[in-house]
């Protein structure tokens, strides 16, 4: 995706939701991701005299697929998602490595499959951009709804390959408690306390904390350092049998559900 070129754009919904409005300048047309509500976004739409064109869905719950229903009655758009009946819309199915090709938005996307979040979760991919969904989280991680800790650590390990300039676009602004979490963690991580820093003075200014990038996820988030000494040995003041990787996802994702 180069810059200058595809835009992308938060729509909130709910209490701390994205929806990603993706545009492209001199064009009426444009797509959108995870819509779980609609209103926001025809209303986005309209005031913009924007069409949508497809909408990509990352995973099945409410919160991102319950307004696809009202934006179908009021739009004729292509929908993507994952091979998972509960979606219940007509739709695209998209399997690891399936390309989802948008031409009015000169944009392609390439599927990737994160189950843990849930058992049919899948990510989109394009010229260092990631839409997660609910799988990856700036400096956290979903709960492990229908998966369990090794399909998280399998799903952020593929997520990790992607090229550190990737800008991920999760789908909730969870990042300041996140930071708060992973403190917890490495609190002697510099990188986790600049991240911190950034994202409090985001939040007093009532900005978004999105994008981030791989790179900076790589070096902050808990996560997606599973193998770090540190993390490990944080893992180990709970559960001193703690071996790296799986293992540590286990704990600390159990912790950061009791945090």
């Amino acid at each position: 995706m180069r810059d200058g070129h595809v835009q992308i754009e938060a729509i909130p919904a709910f209490s701390d939701n994205y929806i990603w409005l993706l545009t492209v300048a001199g064009s009426r047309d444009c797509a959108v991701v995870d819509p779980g509500d609609a209103q926001p976004v025809l209303e986005r739409l309209r005031a913009r005299d924007l069409h949508l064109r497809y909408i990509l869905l990352t995973h099945h719950h409410a919160d991102h697929t319950g307004g696809v229903g009202p934006l179908l009655q009021a739009y004729d758009a292509t929908v993507f998602g994952p091979d998972d009946p509960r979606i219940g819309t007509a739709h695209t199915i998209c399997r690891q490595d399936d390309v989802v090709d948008l031409p009015e938005l000169g944009l392609t996307l390439r599927v990737l499959e994160v189950p843990a979040h849930t058992r049919s979760h899948i990510a989109y991919y394009g010229d260092n951009v990631l839409f997660p969904g609910d799988t990856l989280f700036s400096i956290g991680c979903g709960r492990f709804f229908e998966g369990t800790p090794a399909d998280m650590q399998t799903s952020l390990d593929k997520l990790s390959k992607l090229p550190g300039a990737t800008r991920i676009y999760c789908a909730h602004e969870y990042t300041q408690s996140n930071c708060a979490f992973a403190l917890a963690v490495e609190p002697g991580n510099a990188a986790l306390r600049k991240r911190a820093g950034e994202v409090d003075a985001l939040r007093a200014a009532g900005k978004t904390t999105l994008p981030s990038t791989l790179g900076d996820e790589l070096a902050a988030n808990p996560f997606l350092r599973t193998r770090e000494r540190s993390v490990v040995e944080a893992a180990r003041e709970i559960d001193p049998r703690t071996a790296p990787g799986t293992a540590t996802m286990a704990v600390i994702r159990a912790w950061k559900d009791r945090f």
